[in-house]
């Protein structure tokens, strides 16, 4: 089992910039691909970025291609995503995923954990 924490959430003006954690105690950090994902209000859980297990290959949504980075200590057993000019399509809940597997997936069915989520809210 993993247990994935969330934060970094928060309230922010369109342009601005937030940073997200997801924290995941355990020996077998390294062993996971990492996804993170969001769903605003009304709308279907949708993939945002992902990166495999030896942070060297990243994707992306195209809506935040140029916006948002993706990376991982595998030493601090954290995923992080920077999130730059930020736009109010951006609101919604994040959550962070990890899939026991080499390959990296866009499917959210296809990661095993998943985080409780944190609020991003930005504001026009």
């Amino acid at each position: 089992q993993v247990q994935l924490v969330e934060s970094g959430g928060g309230l922010v003006q369109a342009g601005g910039s937030l940073r997200l954690s997801c924290a995941a105690p355990g020996r077998t950090f390294s062993k996971h691909v990492m996804g993170w994902f969001r769903q605003a209000p009304g709308k279907e859980r949708e993939f945002v970025a992902a990166i495999n297990r030896s942070g060297n290959t990243t994707y992306y949504a195209d809506s935040v291609k140029g916006r948002f980075t993706i990376s991982r200590d595998n030493a601090k057993n954290t995923v992080y995503l920077q999130m730059n000019s930020l736009k109010p399509e951006d609101t919604g809940v994040y959550y962070c995923a990890a899939r026991l597997s080499l390959i990296v997936t866009t499917t959210a069915p296809m990661y095993n954990y998943w985080g409780q989520g944190t609020q991003v809210t930005v504001s026009s």
